[in-house]
């Protein structure tokens, strides 16, 4: 008597499902959201002097929207963001920049961050916010 192998169709069964799995995989990452790239850097010094000007300067980019806009937002002993100075309007593909000179009149802690807003248009009134930076410190001495 001889006996027959019935591992054949289960080895054979097992790769077909290995081989689906693995390409609804793929289909499945091939049709995930597409991310957008970019991001806002804010740059101004650690210390400053009552009485003495310092910069605050911001770049960013976001390839999300046809436009780009630049902001930079302060506050200080933890009052509400009030709106310093906004940069020129500019196409995606170029980085969007502004730069502020501000001369304190007090001392305390003074807290800075970038807003980049993304437009339709180079007119457009209703901007979307698409990214703000981290919190820049100044403590003004």
């Amino acid at each position: 008597m001889t006996r027959t192998k019935k591992t054949g169709m289960k080895a054979r069964g097992g790769r077909v499902a290995v081989i689906g799995a693995l390409g609804l995989a793929s289909v499945t990452l091939a049709a995930g959201p597409a991310f957008a790239k970019g991001g806002v850097e804010i740059t101004a010094p650690h210390t400053a002097r009552v009485g003495k000007t310092f910069t605050v300067a911001a770049h960013g980019d976001d390839d999300a929207a046809g436009y780009l806009r630049v902001c930079l937002e302060g506050r200080s002993a933890g009052t509400a963001w009030h709106r310093v100075t906004c940069g020129a309007v500019v196409d995606t593909g170029a980085e969007a920049r502004v730069t502020a000179h501000i001369k304190t009149a007090h001392r305390g802690v003074l807290h800075y961050r970038a807003v980049l807003y993304g437009l339709t248009g180079p007119h457009d009134r209703h901007p979307v916010r698409e990214r703000a930076s981290d919190l820049a410190k100044v403590n003004v001495r």
